[in-house]
């Protein structure tokens, strides 16, 4: 009877431990003081990275990088509630399809992650707001009339993660003006030009915090929860074989 008391106690701390871990990784230390961005599906998969959040650079290389199709690489700047004060520290995540048009995962991925497959990639802004990330362009769905696009989510610091626009590609032959007029503006315009350098399509967007995202704090309340900001201590990784792009 002892042993069976103690062994139920046991558990309860190791669930209880558990909880506490996924609760730290998912705040990232930071206590979300306000919900933001209305209904977000499968949003979690935010912090499904094997990389902590503080530990994040600037730049990024996503899984299909060296695979066969057209690299891409898009950079840009993300900046607070005025539009004109760089916001640093902010988390940006992405994911797109493969090259069949399909979010196909790896075999070690479950849940939000395993839908979002594994072309997936993390950013955290740098003392200037800049952001950069290298992939392929990706595929549209198969079989329907949908443009290709990359899903971005944002997360601030003391702010749950919200959506924004997706990254949209202004030659696509599916980016029709029906399709432009549906485009929300949720962080500003999502729809980007590509101009072919050296054989790397290259883009820019910049991205404005709380612009068309519901119940976002005023720019007061916002610089208030904005956090200290810090500088980028970390490594940055080009890749080797791309020519700099700024």
């Amino acid at each position: 009877m002892q042993k069976t008391r103690w062994a139920i106690i046991v558990l309860i701390l190791s669930l209880e431990s558990a909880c506490s871990q996924q609760n730290a990784g998912k705040n990232a230390g930071q206590a979300i003081t306000q919900h933001i961005g209305g209904r977000c599906e499968t949003c979690d998969a935010i912090y499904t990275t094997p990389i902590p959040f503080e530990k994040m650079n600037w730049v990024d290389t996503l899984p299909d990088y060296h695979e066969l199709g057209p690299r891409m690489v898009i950079s840009g700047k993300i900046y607070q509630a005025d539009g004109k004060t760089p916001a640093v520290g902010v988390i940006l995540y992405i994911y797109h399809t493969d090259q069949t048009g399909h979010y196909t995962p790896n075999a070690y991925q479950t849940g939000s992650a395993r839908r979002h497959g594994y072309i997936r990639g993390w950013m955290k802004t740098n003392g200037q707001g800049e952001y950069k990330f290298y992939t392929l362009k990706p595929a549209a769905y198969p079989g329907h009339q949908i443009p290709a696009h990359i899903h971005p989510i944002i997360k601030e610091p003391k702010m749950n993660e919200y959506y924004i626009d997706e990254f949209l590609f202004n030659d696509d032959p599916f980016l029709t003006n029906e399709e432009r007029n549906k485009q929300e503006g949720r962080g500003g315009s999502g729809i980007i030009s590509l101009e072919n350098q050296g054989g790397i399509l290259v883009g820019h967007r910049d991205i404005y915090l709380g612009r068309k995202i519901p119940n976002y704090p005023t720019e007061k309340e916002a610089k208030l929860q904005s956090g200290k900001n810090t500088r980028d201590n970390y490594f940055i990784f080009e890749s080797f074989n791309l020519m700099q792009v700024d």
